[in-house]
């Protein structure tokens, strides 16, 4: 009998993956049931919806953290989330887990963010403070699973369990979404889990990179960083001749590579010391599985304080983030005072959801340059 292309990757996964993997013939399945595809894994079917949707695509002109007509080097959101795609795919790989499912996990994980980063999403969740607040995981969520709209028979992406489950428990501070979907006492795949640290290895990491791109950041000032030095060091001691361009992108690369290395090791050992040998052992761990050794951690936490409070809170970010807000809190309310504003299948919900709702979707969907050009017209 002749084995389906999907019947043999997944035969495949079954001979490489750990036990511990999520294996995609082992799907919790869809909310609307749908026939295999003879080609793709489910998956690889969830990557692939993913990379086609609208949100997707409007993440290139959505700030990660230096807006972006401000240059053509700088990280978006967009080239974030593709980074992260790639750290989340090397763990995966060399763990032994399902890389499809870290790599869509990751793809997914930011399409609910606001425009203008982080102030975009601070100043909307103020707004929503009646109405649940906001969040962009949960965000996230109402994307795949309501906004997008793709197909005739259901709303949203309609993707996996496993994946949802990721876009959910990305972030573990998070309020519990849909706790009858998605029970907060038990963990999430090694596949999500690990989707999370690499977010932050890849934005500690490249936020770094920008801040120098932008002279924000100096040399003389990351000496107070130790894993900034430890990098360095290193780098001239393997490769001594190079000019201080080639010498930042080989920093930038041992430091991923040191805590990609950290977290690898980690997980491995953790995996030894509780014995776990199923995806039900992972979900039913007394601890968490996917952590940075102590060590690392501690000086993951002095990179991240360092840009806290040399980057993230320089004037110039400041600025910008209170342009964010002024942007935002003036669309959301020239929406709330006259919503046929909105576009028109915004407007088709107002009958049957808040409107306050339904506008955070919509300005929550906006990319940078759009939101602006609305606050230019309506203000």
């Amino acid at each position: 009998m002749t084995l389906s292309p999907r019947e043999r990757i997944a035969s495949y996964e079954k001979k490489i993956l750990a036990p511990y993997a999520c294996f995609s013939s082992k799907s919790r399945g869809r909310v609307y049931p749908q026939d295999e595809h003879p080609l793709r894994t489910a998956f690889q079917r969830d990557r692939d919806r993913v990379i086609h949707s609208a949100a997707f695509r409007r993440l290139e002109y959505k700030t990660q953290v230096f807006v972006n007509h401000e240059g053509d080097h700088y990280r978006t959101r967009l080239t974030h989330t593709i980074e992260v795609a790639q750290i989340s795919g090397t763990i995966a790989r060399a763990l032994g887990l399902n890389e499809d499912l870290a790599g869509t996990i990751a793809l997914v994980h930011d399409l609910g963010h606001t425009p203008f980063g982080h102030a975009g999403e601070d100043v909307l969740d103020k707004l929503m403070t009646d109405f649940g607040g906001f969040n962009h995981n949960r965000q996230s969520l109402r994307v795949v699973d309501i906004l997008e709209r793709r197909y005739p028979h259901h709303p949203g992406l309609n993707l996996t369990y496993e994946v949802r489950e990721g876009i959910v428990k990305h972030e573990t501070s998070a309020e519990p979404v849909n706790p009858d979907d998605f029970p907060p006492g038990e963990a999430p795949s090694l596949e999500a889990a690990l989707v999370d640290i690499a977010d932050s290895i890849a934005y500690n990491s490249h936020d770094v990179d920008d801040g120098l791109t932008s002279g924000i950041l100096d040399w003389d000032s990351l000496g107070e960083v130790p894993l900034w030095v430890e990098a360095m060091e290193l780098s001239r001691k393997n490769l001594p001749d190079l000019d201080r361009e080639q010498r930042r992108y080989s920093i930038i690369r041992i430091l991923v590579d040191r805590q990609v290395t950290d977290l690898i090791g980690q997980i491995s050992a953790n995996i030894d010391r509780y014995n776990i040998q199923s995806v039900d052992d992972v979900r039913a761990a007394p601890v968490k599985l996917v952590k940075l050794s102590s060590e690392m951690k501690n000086k993951v936490l002095g990179l991240h304080d360092f840009l806290d409070a040399r980057l993230y809170q320089h004037q110039h970010l400041i600025e910008m983030a209170s342009q964010a807000r002024i942007i935002i809190e003036t669309l959301f309310n020239r929406y709330r005072i006259d919503p046929s504003l909105l576009h028109d299948k915004y407007i088709e919900r107002l009958d049957t959801e808040p409107k306050e709702i339904v506008i955070a979707d919509f300005i929550a969907g906006m990319t940078d340059r759009y939101a602006y050009r609305m606050y230019e017209q309506l203000k």
